[in-house]
């Protein structure tokens, strides 16, 4: 393993999607977007269709963040290359899709406040990848991953199209939300305290200055893009799910974030879930926001539901939230083998 750049024996395209959905999106952000593709060693030559795998990302994540450099670790890219190269699993087309948005991040999900970004990745990335690459067009030959943010959205995309998905992935994922989030809500309270009680004007103090600078600032960016995603007003304007002085919750506003947590989605969805291949859970047993007790649960759901066993690989392992890439090539590997080809 070197500490630089190497070259792949298989190909990452580096493309640029043209989305008629994110035009004119609430916060300005960008239409065109990055798109890569990993296509395998001999893809070129061989001319045969592969499964695909779309990997999407955590809250403040872009595309050029999956080529970051942890000391002694490969980048996720060159350990998908390393996999593939190396025949330790059967080949597939690797998507890293882009959802980044100014507050953060989308939560892959359509919105008001922030734009319609799960309609992006669903009706516009997978046809353009499908349309140019030599994919297997059929939901039981794709695959979703991803980690915390991206975790949850992994969870909920086959929920809503397992038309399309029919195999996922996810680390850590956001899930179970009065522990993973409700618990972040008092801190809030006392950050917005330096802004009398006014969330806007944290983020307006927050694009005056380098970004991250104070403790608050961390904290008060992911309660306000959740706001933006889950509870938004229909002009967008993102509506917190508490009261920012008392800390009280507001029962309508809290239901709506409710609503999206994949452990109460799953009986709703029980049928798509039912559908899918293969399901692999993970987090680690010191998770910060609780996302191992998360996963527990969606994976106690899935058994409610039905879901068979040998379809679920469900395992807690000692760490933290961050630095857990490393079991990602384990969940594409896992995957690998279970999509139809």
């Amino acid at each position: 393993m070197l500490p630089w750049d190497t070259e792949m024996a298989g190909q990452l395209h580096r493309e640029t999607i043209d989305s008629t959905l994110l035009r004119g999106n609430p916060l300005g952000d960008p239409h065109e977007r990055p798109l890569w593709v990993y296509t395998p060693p001999g893809y070129s030559s061989s001319g045969a269709r592969l499964p695909s795998v779309y990997m999407i990302q955590g809250y403040t994540g872009q595309i050029d963040m999956w080529n970051n450099r942890a000391s002694h670790r490969r980048t996720f890219p060159e350990n998908v290359d390393a996999l593939f190269a190396a025949g330790e699993a059967p080949e597939c087309i690797v998507v890293f899709v882009d959802a980044w948005t100014t507050y953060g991040g989308s939560q892959f999900v359509d919105s008001p406040g922030t734009g319609k970004y799960h309609s992006y990745l669903c009706d516009e990335v997978v046809p353009w990848v499908d349309a140019r690459y030599r994919t297997l067009a059929r939901p039981e030959s794709r695959a979703i991953a991803g980690k915390s943010s991206g975790g949850f959205g992994a969870m909920i995309t086959p929920m809503l199209r397992p038309d399309l998905f029919g195999a996922l992935a996810t680390h850590a994922g956001d899930s179970l939300y009065e522990f993973c989030y409700l618990s972040e809500f008092p801190k809030a309270v006392r950050f917005l305290r330096d802004y009398d009680g006014d969330i806007q004007r944290w983020w307006a103090d927050f694009r005056s200055r380098t970004s991250f600078t104070k403790e608050a600032d961390a904290y008060l960016l992911l309660l306000l893009g959740c706001t933006a995603c889950f509870s938004a007003d229909e002009d967008g304007t993102p509506q917190l799910p508490f009261d920012p002085v008392t800390g009280e919750l507001i029962p309508e506003r809290w239901q709506r974030w409710l609503d999206w947590d994949p452990v109460r989605m799953v009986d709703t969805y029980a049928d798509a879930l039912r559908s899918q291949r293969a399901i692999w859970i993970d987090a680690g047993t010191r998770d910060e926001w609780y996302l191992d007790i998360g996963a527990q649960a969606f994976h106690r759901g899935l058994e409610r539901i039905g879901v068979p066993d040998e379809r679920i690989h469900f395992e807690l392992f000692d760490a933290t939230h961050g630095g857990i890439d490393y079991r990602y090539p384990m969940s594409l590997k896992w995957l690998a083998e279970r999509l139809a080809r």
